[in-house]
């Protein structure tokens, strides 16, 4: 017959430390195995793909869609705006002048023809006598023919002459002499005596001043 355990021994076994270090040894869990380490990689691909590929789609976007559209856009406002400016310069420039009839005055526009019957000294200057030089005059007059006569081709023909004489008679005058009541009309009969004279002929018939400035 088989001999029954003694309780206290089988206590002192249980608390036992060999025993308690076996029971916590069988009793932790085992360890798990470390997860590889190519998921977190894989997590991080979209944003590298990202980065790298935003610079390369800003160009695209850029180089293929916003330059075209702004190209075209600029050569559709080319033209406009030359038309504008072709309007504006049309607007602002003058019209033309009127071609001077033929037949005027050494070709001065607006003018009408001059009559053989008439010659023109225009802005005559001297010095009066007795001034040393300080004093003069300026004038400019209209020469006329007796009636039926034409003077034109004969002054012209003696231009040089005939302004000789018309500088000699009036440097003649003196400031007193010009001060005088009806100076102008003397001064007329003495410019008709000398052109006539020099002519030859009673071919001028009066003078008529447009312009007397003594200064």
């Amino acid at each position: 017959m088989a001999a029954k355990p003694d309780p206290k021994e089988a206590k002192e076994a249980k608390d036992a430390p060999g025993a308690e270090k076996d029971r916590g040894a069988s009793a932790a869990p085992a360890p798990e195995e470390s997860k590889p380490s190519g998921g977190g990689i894989k997590a991080m691909l979209p944003a590298l793909l990202a980065i790298v590929l935003a610079p390369a789609l800003s160009f695209a976007v850029a180089e293929f869609v916003v330059l075209p559209r702004l190209q075209k856009k600029l050569s559709t406002l080319a033209p406009a705006s030359g038309s504008h400016a072709a309007a504006s310069e049309a607007e602002a420039a003058p019209p033309p002048e009127e071609s001077a009839p033929k037949g005027g005055k050494e070709g001065e526009k607006g003018k009408e023809p001059a009559s053989p019957g008439t010659y023109e000294f225009s802005n005559i200057v001297v010095n009066l006598a007795g001034t040393m030089g300080t004093r003069y005059l300026k004038t400019s007059f209209i020469v006329t023919a007796v009636q039926g006569k034409g003077i034109r081709s004969a002054f012209e023909g003696s231009k040089a002459r005939l302004t000789d004489i018309t500088l000699n008679v009036l440097s003649s005058q003196t400031l007193a002499d010009l001060e005088e009541p009806g100076s102008k009309n003397v001064l007329r009969e003495k410019l008709v005596a000398a052109y006539n004279q020099a002519l030859g002929k009673r071919l001028v018939d009066q003078v008529y001043f447009s312009d007397f400035v003594i200064q």
